[in-house]
């Protein structure tokens, strides 16, 4: 079977624009957060994430509906931490982390233990996706990626200096506020394309990657998102090509990349 046709099946045809527009979105957030050295945020995230999956299925109600709130309200907490307390972003990470996925286990053995859902979105099942969380992911990622081109310029000074952000008039805590919640959101949709054990990579791997090779922030961001939509629309092939889980392509396809581009910078540096 060639590539082009399958295209006809509807599962595939999901899989690549949810994918293609979760990762473009993960991509814009990605060197953001890479720059501002808050890159296991994601992984932070997702282990909240895995709570509320948890939550979601012992209580028999859909689980990404559970695990949205919590991731938020998860990020919020990272904030707080490293703004009211002596912890610096990495600790309040691993705080929140080991404790959400800690009541994860918890409900997932109180509910009879891991049963056949909650293992999917450890590993993500992109080919999975239904109608509805395909438009969610969609209309999800619009909205965030209008909201961050409206705080661009304030985005922009706060990764570089934010001292000099707030001095200049930008408000930081309500845009922080709102950057951390945007994040958990994606990682949230983002769970179903490559599971709670990969997601940091969505965000890392494009980042770092177009990092190597971008002159400037704005060609940063147009790379990392051009990165991320190539190996996800090829994790998606050659994955149902080979019969391999789907998400873990998608990761080792970014993960090419990001040899080439390291090796091509190490390469022209050399000359």
């Amino acid at each position: 079977m060639d590539v082009l046709s399958l295209l006809q099946f509807g599962f595939i045809q999901r899989a690549i624009i949810a994918g293609v527009f979760m990762a473009f979105l993960a991509a814009i957030l990605g060197v953001f957060l890479v720059l501002r050295k808050l890159s296991l945020i994601g992984d932070g995230l997702a282990h909240v994430s895995f709570g509320g999956l948890a939550l979601g299925l012992t209580l028999g109600l859909f689980p990404t509906f559970i695990a949205l709130p919590v991731a938020v309200l998860g990020s919020i907490l990272i904030l707080k931490l490293m703004e009211r307390t002596r912890v610096y972003g990495d600790a309040a990470i691993g705080i929140v982390s080991a404790v959400g996925v800690s009541c994860g286990v918890i409900l997932a053995s109180v509910s009879g233990g891991f049963n056949v859902d909650l293992m999917s979105y450890l590993f993500g099942n992109i080919l999975a996706i239904t109608q509805g969380e395909l438009l969610l992911a969609v209309l999800t990622s619009i909205v965030a990626i209008a909201l961050i081109a409206a705080y661009a310029k304030d985005l922009f000074a706060m990764t570089f200096d934010a001292s000099y952000a707030r001095t200049i008039g930008v408000r930081t805590s309500r845009i922080d506020t709102l950057f951390f919640m945007m994040t958990a959101v994606v990682v949230v949709l983002a769970i179903q394309l490559v599971g709670v054990l990969l997601i940091s990579a969505l965000l890392i791997l494009p980042a770092t990657t177009a990092l190597q090779l971008a002159k400037s922030f704005r060609s940063a961001i147009i790379l990392s998102a051009i990165f991320a939509v190539m190996s996800v629309i090829a994790g998606v092939f050659v994955s149902f090509l080979l019969n391999i889980p789907t998400g873990a392509t998608i990761v080792l396809m970014s993960f090419v990349a990001f040899v080439i581009a390291a090796g091509t910078r190490a390469f022209f540096r050399q000359r």
